[in-house]
């Protein structure tokens, strides 16, 4: 049996790969409006040059975000203790963590749609925004719903399944969606897509809980997510100067440099000792806060977008974005900002009854 200092560091890790992951969704989003041509790259001076390339590295570590998201919701949804976790249980476990909270902010965004964005209203906006999404933050909950239905099967799968096989199974996918696409990528040829079908972001499910056996020495982990870090942000900018078709290809959420990071970023923070592991009265003021902003990561994750429209656009009274501010301080300022005031409202809303369910905490 797992002693007490086992489990607090368990919660710890969840918390803080939640929390990272959280902070990464906004910094994409906060440094994802500054998306440009290869014709706009040649019409800027070289300090918007230099300001756009820093805010390509801000995209290149938010891009990670998904991935680690995605791998600690399959650490945790396909480990050995439940696989006799019946079908009724686990589908009722789902529609309660992201059944209501995804219909009460559809219906918010859909709101913001017609009566904020000015959107005219019709049938035709709301049928199509629920089926592919009311917001753009949205598309992530469709990827889970379809993760969500392979996970008996997946469970199933691992149960029976020694290490070379699940290795065999992640090099497949790796294979399918990540390399042969970059070759693709540098030459005109491409081997047919139908010999590779574990294709999409299952493989990121399966090596959540793969990665928990895996031991990597902190420094060379730190060398490798910097360097896919790097690739995935200089790929995109010589892609962009040069005008190819697939000019943010780097940026995928399956690329190669793009996995790379995210399994090293994940493995890391894996690595990381809780600060007050051993207090069990009085722990750390900063496992405090990353705690609350785990509890809170599904309310954060719907609402922080509409937050960080209303900074951009003005709608409290002043604006703050690139036009406004340098681009290079304002994405890692609006972060924070929108990260912590996102917070405060779903603490807010928390605290009216019932609203908990609603607005998605766990």
């Amino acid at each position: 049996m797992e002693n007490l200092t086992q489990l607090r560091s368990r919660a710890f890790h969840v918390d803080l790969i939640r929390t990272t992951a959280m902070f990464g969704v906004i910094l994409l989003h906060s440094a994802g409006q500054w998306i440009i041509t290869s014709e706009e790259i040649n019409q800027l001076t070289p300090l918007g040059i230099a300001n756009w390339a820093i805010v390509d590295f801000y995209q290149a570590f938010g891009v990670i975000s998904v991935p680690l998201f995605l791998m600690l919701t399959g650490a945790l949804l396909l480990k050995p203790e439940k696989q006799n976790e019946s079908l009724s249980v686990f589908f009722k476990k789902r529609w309660a963590r992201i059944g209501l909270p995804f219909i009460f902010w559809a219906a918010v965004y859909f709101v913001w749609d017609f009566d904020v964005q000015n959107i005219p209203f019709s049938l035709g906006v709301i049928t199509q925004g629920i089926l592919n999404g009311a917001y753009l933050q949205f598309w992530y909950i469709y990827v889970l719903v379809g993760l969500y239905l392979l996970t008996p099967l997946l469970r199933a799968f691992l149960v029976k399944a020694d290490q070379p096989l699940i290795k065999y199974f992640l090099i497949l996918w790796l294979i399918g969606v990540a390399i042969l696409p970059f070759f693709g990528l540098l030459t005109p040829f491409m081997l047919n897509s139908n010999v590779f079908v574990i294709s999409g972001f299952v493989g990121y499910f399966v090596l959540g809980t793969y990665l928990t056996t895996v031991k990597i020495r902190r420094s060379l982990l730190c060398i490798l997510m910097t360097i896919g870090l790097a690739l995935t942000a200089f790929g995109t900018y010589m892609l962009v100067v040069t005008g190819g078709a697939q000019m943010y290809f780097f940026q995928e959420y399956i690329s190669p440099t793009v996995i790379l990071a995210a399994v090293m970023m994940f493995l890391m923070l894996l690595t990381i000792k809780p600060p007050s592991v051993q207090q069990e009265t009085s722990p750390h003021k900063g496992n405090k806060l990353i705690k609350v902003i785990s509890e809170n990561t599904l309310g954060i994750f719907f609402l922080h977008v509409m937050v960080l429209e209303s900074f951009q656009n003005g709608y409290f009274g002043f604006a703050i974005n690139r036009n406004t501010l340098n681009p290079i301080i304002e994405a890692p300022l609006m972060t924070v900002i929108v990260l912590f005031a996102s917070l405060a409202i779903i603490l807010v809303l928390k605290k009216i009854p019932y609203m908990d369910r609603l607005i998605g905490c766990i």
